[in-house]
């Protein structure tokens, strides 16, 4: 692990017993609030896509949103939003996932993505892996290429990251913890 990557990992909070008990919550708000901690985590972002064929970034709604557009801004590239049912105006496709409790829905502007369209999917953290497999759906559908899904944080215990590769998308993920 690099200065850069362990500097970020020190600003990121570990929330033990939140949302329930056992769970230990990686809150990433802190590296957003600190500027060296968002400056490193934009730059590696921008510098792994900076010669990549990405056409489009989407970015999951909602802390995906921030990371998303300042690289989409930096690489000069459009950003789509992947939002919650209802959340989007205009005519938008929708796809369901599984939760560990339930079930939820994310939208897609049915103009977002055209048929060839080379897309980077954003997130901050993959923990199951459910909402980037239905943001990949979408774009799928409407005829985008998911050429890989990033985030800032990657909980491989849960297998959300090999669910995704698994589906034929690569991930590339800054930071990963271990454990619960």
């Amino acid at each position: 692990m690099s200065y850069d990557e362990f500097y970020v990992k020190s600003v990121v909070r570990s929330i033990s017993d939140w949302p329930e008990p056992g769970v230990i919550f990686r809150d990433v708000t802190p590296v957003f609030k600190d500027p060296k901690a968002m400056r490193i985590t934009c730059d590696a972002f921008i510098q792994r896509y900076i010669d990549s064929p990405i056409t489009h970034i989407a970015c999951i709604d909602a802390r995906g949103f921030i990371l998303g557009s300042v690289v989409a801004y930096q690489l000069n590239l459009p950003l789509v939003l992947i939002r919650k049912k209802g959340k989007l105006p205009g005519e938008t496709i929708a796809e369901e996932y599984s939760l560990e409790y339930g079930s939820a829905t994310v939208e897609l502007q049915k103009d977002a993505i055209q048929e060839g369209d080379k897309v980077l999917i954003f997130d901050d953290l993959i923990a199951t892996g459910g909402t980037v497999l239905a943001a990949a759906s979408l774009i799928k559908r409407l005829g985008g290429q998911v050429v890989e899904v990033a985030a800032l944080i990657d909980l491989p215990d849960l297998q959300g990251s090999q669910r995704i590769q698994d589906s034929g998308v690569p991930v590339f993920a800054l930071l990963a913890y271990e454990g619960l």
